[in-house]
């Protein structure tokens, strides 16, 4: 550690000043040889680093979303070029391109917070062994030393001897209490960030080696965190205890108010939408007219949450218009379907009659009266059925009714002729 420690030396001078001008604010208020002063100097360094990076923090959220977006087509490409690993790597390589996105753009605040890391390590590792470092005089180096964070000094380690600890007027079991405390809350706020990644600002509807990922190392990096832990100065578990807590409201404000697509944060998040924009029926902003005019925009490619939500929309007498505008519509006209397109109020359906019981349908009919016979005649046969107003009412001899002929085994219709040879 104090190798990789000094080959960020260079930048352990500016990481010094900024200490300084926060002890001499701090020291003005508390003391200069308290530990509030020095504490909270570090815990301004992390917020004043954390401001600065804000911008990569950005830029990690989208790609992050746009590496999730391309986990369905690399996993088709490793399917597809599975045995021919450089055609593999020049796919993704093009997919990259083509899309835009940088793997390596999701690591970009750790690897700009890393030097600074580093270069406190360096500083604070100074101050234990007695030796002046950047802007940090004897003067200065003196006060450090007498600082004392609820019992530890600011240098101490969990691992140092009892004689190094009781040349920094402490003793071993203050400082391993205290160590061991920052540890496990540093593990577990490290942890607990990762869990609400995973839970609530994930897609759920794509199942990719992406989140398999994500989940290994929610486990991952709190136990290295409580093994490197050991060896870190107080100094530096303060730092990355107030940078864990940093990156968790950080990355709460982001789920709660720009969640990901798909995500059990954007439901939540479209319901609060829904809520309010139903009271006041219309929406407030710029950027929430921006998130209705994406999902208006999308058609058929919502997903269910969004169109849960213009469904919800319609339901309240609104229409989410193409600009984000959400306007009133009576009897829910010129609501917005579904795929995007303009409807108005539907009409009435007509109403199907119920279907009767087969045993009402067999005695839904008039009575008929006694001694009549229940074979058919020949008026109520259709085909034997003539005109109401044909007065002939001569029959043809022997013809009978089609009911009759069917019963008698005859042939209906027109009898072919016998040949004359049986005659």
């Amino acid at each position: 550690m104090d190798t990789i420690a000094s080959l960020f030396s260079f930048i352990t001078t500016p990481v010094s000043w900024v200490i300084v001008q926060f002890h001499s604010v701090y020291g003005s208020l508390f003391g200069p040889d308290t530990g509030w002063a020095w504490g909270l100097s570090i815990v301004s360094l992390v917020i004043l680093i954390r401001i600065c990076l804000i911008p990569l923090f950005v830029k990690q959220i989208k790609a992050t979303r746009a590496m999730q977006t391309l986990q369905p087509e690399m996993k088709k490409i490793q399917e597809r070029y599975k045995n021919d690993k450089q055609r593999q790597s020049e796919e993704m390589m093009k997919l990259y391109k083509e899309t835009g996105t940088n793997p390596l753009s999701s690591c970009l605040p750790i690897l700009a917070q890393s030097p600074f890391f580093f270069a406190l390590y360096h500083v604070l590792n100074s101050i234990a062994s007695n030796d002046t470092i950047g802007v940090i005089n004897e003067r200065l180096l003196e006060s450090a030393q007498k600082a004392h964070i609820f019992g530890a000094p600011l240098a101490a380690k969990f691992t140092d001897s009892p004689e190094k600890v009781e040349a920094l007027n402490s003793s071993l079991t203050d400082v391993r209490v205290v160590t061991a405390i920052m540890i496990v809350l540093m593990s577990l706020s490290q942890f607990y960030t990762q869990r609400q990644l995973m839970t609530k600002n994930v897609d759920t509807t794509v199942k990719t080696p992406f989140m398999q990922q994500q989940k290994m190392l929610m486990y991952v990096f709190p136990v290295i965190f409580a093994v490197f832990g050991i060896n870190f100065p107080v100094g530096v578990l303060v730092y990355w205890l107030t940078t864990n807590v940093w990156t968790m409201g950080q990355q709460m404000y982001v789920i709660h108010n720009n969640p990901t697509p798909g995500s059990k944060a954007q439901a939540a998040y479209l319901e609060r939408l829904s809520k309010h924009i139903a009271k006041h029926g219309k929406t407030r902003n710029r950027r929430e007219r921006a998130i209705v005019k994406a999902i208006v925009a999308k058609g058929r490619d919502r997903n269910e949450y969004e169109r849960k939500f213009i469904n919800g929309l319609n339901k309240a007498g609104l229409a989410a218009q193409t600009d984000g505008v959400v306007i009133k519509s009576e009897n829910g006209a010129d609501a917005q379907a579904e795929d995007g397109t303009t409807t108005t109020a539907a009409a009435p359906k007509r109403q199907q009659p119920k279907r009767q019981p087969k045993s009402k349908r067999h005695h839904s009919g008039a009575a008929k009266p006694a001694g009549e016979p229940t074979s058919l005649t020949k008026a109520d046969d259709p085909q034997d059925a003539k005109p109401s107003g044909n007065k002939g009412n001569a029959k043809p001899a022997g013809n009978g009714s089609t009911r009759s002929r069917a019963q008698s085994g005859q042939r209906k219709g027109p009898q072919r002729p016998k040949s004359p040879s049986k005659k």
